[in-house]
């Protein structure tokens, strides 16, 4: 495996780091952070006018044609702003199932317009008291010519802003299928909630909402492969996220320590604070390079259950420690809520948890290694 970026994934990490750059401040996020909406719009219509949301669509519904490496490219830029835009729920949960699973028509009518901006989608994987988004506890019956959702799914991202709603349920006793929903339909509920990083998520209660059979993703009673899929991506959208933010984390702290005197030294000069600052070092590798071999062994068509499993662990158990490093190293200033440097820390911490923590990845690893053996 060849951790280095080829020419053409060097160009699309520098389009996409001039852009956010440009676009999305501490200001700038700031403001945003303040709407309701929570959605920097100036900057998704940027990254669409470069084709940049569209960087792993095929090209015959509007996308690039690439693949998974340049999403990781994308989404670590993405880390290292902590930009306030629905790109893991538009793209990765949303528009990425829908062009490996979807009809004609769903692809047609659905992922181009993610592709240009003009659309959003997201997908309900969580639910209160159930581990495995695979084995949803939602539930789906027929009814006529359609289908009635019911149960309950929390902390779905970007719903508020969502033309659809890929939702799992259960069709049978083990069977499952995956769900377009519309969020503004009758039957449909959501309530407001707000993450760890303050990004509204929520709350959406079915009861009784009907889906035709037009808007079922694949076979509605084998989702469980449409959820496998769309989770092992989800899983790596969330650990590239966690390389830009650490990548930038350590940037700023590494800055911070060059210019901070104390004792008429600068404070890096000091072997403590060095010694830190190298731990920071090896777990924004750790992150980093794990991310890579998962994401390379996706794109090649391999297993990458285990990898995936490791990338999430160093994800969520060295990305909090890389956080609060910086926050120790920057003394007061790092607790500072108005300071840029509170934001990566509950980024890191919503990153962290978000499907499974660092236990939870250490039993998938173990069992992938136990089934391996």
């Amino acid at each position: 495996m060849d951790l280095s970026l080829t020419e053409d994934q060097s160009a699309l990490r520098d389009l996409a780091r001039k852009i956010l750059e440009d676009h999305v401040t501490h200001e700038r996020l700031k403001q945003v952070e303040a709407q309701p909406e929570w959605f920097d719009r100036a900057t998704w219509d940027e990254l669409a006018k470069a084709n940049l949301l569209g960087v792993a669509l095929p090209e015959d519904v509007g996308g690039s044609g690439l693949g998974l490496v340049e999403l990781g490219v994308l989404l670590t830029e993405v880390g290292r702003v902590a930009a306030a835009i629905p790109i893991l729920p538009a793209v990765v949960l949303g528009a990425m199932p829908i062009a490996e699973f979807g009809s004609a028509t769903q692809r047609q009518r659905y992922v181009p317009r993610v592709a240009d901006g003009s659309a959003i989608l997201t997908a309900a994987l969580i639910e209160v008291d159930n581990e495995e988004p695979t084995r949803p506890l939602a539930t789906a019956r027929r009814d006529g010519s359609g289908w009635r959702l019911d149960g309950i799914k929390t902390c779905v991202p970007a719903a508020h802003l969502a033309e659809r709603i890929l939702v799992p349920a259960r069709t049978g006793d083990d069977a499952v299928g995956v769900f377009l929903v519309d969020p503004h339909a009758g039957g449909v509920e959501l309530t407001r909630q707000v993450a760890t990083n303050r990004e509204p998520q929520f709350r959406v209660a079915l009861s009784g909402a009907v889906v035709s059979d037009a808007e079922v993703l694949g076979d509605p009673a084998h989702g469980t492969a449409i959820l496998d899929w769309t989770v092992q991506r989800a899983l790596l959208g969330l650990c590239a996220l966690q390389a830009g933010i650490a990548e930038q984390v350590l940037h700023m702290t590494a800055e911070y320590t060059k210019t901070r005197e104390q004792f008429g030294r600068p404070i890096g000069s000091f072997q403590a604070v060095a010694q830190r600052a190298a731990e920071m070092y090896i777990d924004t590798e750790a992150i980093r390079l794990t991310m890579w071999q998962a994401a390379w062994r996706l794109a090649e068509g391999l297993p990458a259950v285990a990898e995936l499993a490791a990338a999430k662990f160093w994800a969520a158990e060295a990305g909090q420690r890389v956080v609060y490093a910086a926050q120790h190293l920057h003394g007061g200033i790092g607790v500072d809520v108005d300071y840029p440097l509170h934001r990566y820390f509950l980024w890191a911490k919503e990153i962290e948890l978000s499907l499974g923590g660092a236990s939870r990845q250490l039993v998938r690893l173990g069992a992938a290694m136990a089934q391996a053996a």
